[in-house]
């Protein structure tokens, strides 16, 4: 059952990471379908988990994990560091405020 739930939440987790990356990218021009947020939405996910398991869940994490995603980000879109960090930056801001409404989802957006 824990298995199920962890999927769920997992799943729950991705779907509301692509829309939030999806409309955030398109408020900023770009013209990419919803599959390239759901792989930046997946690639975060793993680079995030990736930089925890690595250096354990503190600054040091959390910026190596953010500085990859920024070049996730820059080459999935095709955008400079400037663009990728504002729409990196809108991105956590929404899913900190999506996770006062959702607090059962943990973890990186």
């Amino acid at each position: 059952m824990v298995e199920v739930i962890t999927i769920a939440g997992f799943l729950v987790a991705w779907l509301v990471s692509t829309l939030v990356i999806y409309f955030v990218t398109k408020l900023f021009g770009q013209t990419e379908d919803i599959g390239k947020a759901i792989m930046a939405a997946l690639i975060g996910t793993v680079i995030y988990a990736l930089a925890y398991f690595l250096f354990g869940n503190g600054l040091l994490a959390a910026l190596v994990a953010g500085i990859v995603w920024l070049l996730a980000l820059r080459s999935l879109y095709k955008i400079d560091w400037g663009k990728a960090l504002i729409i990196a930056i809108i991105v956590w801001i929404v899913a900190l405020v999506i996770g006062f409404f959702l607090p059962t989802l943990s973890g990186p957006f």
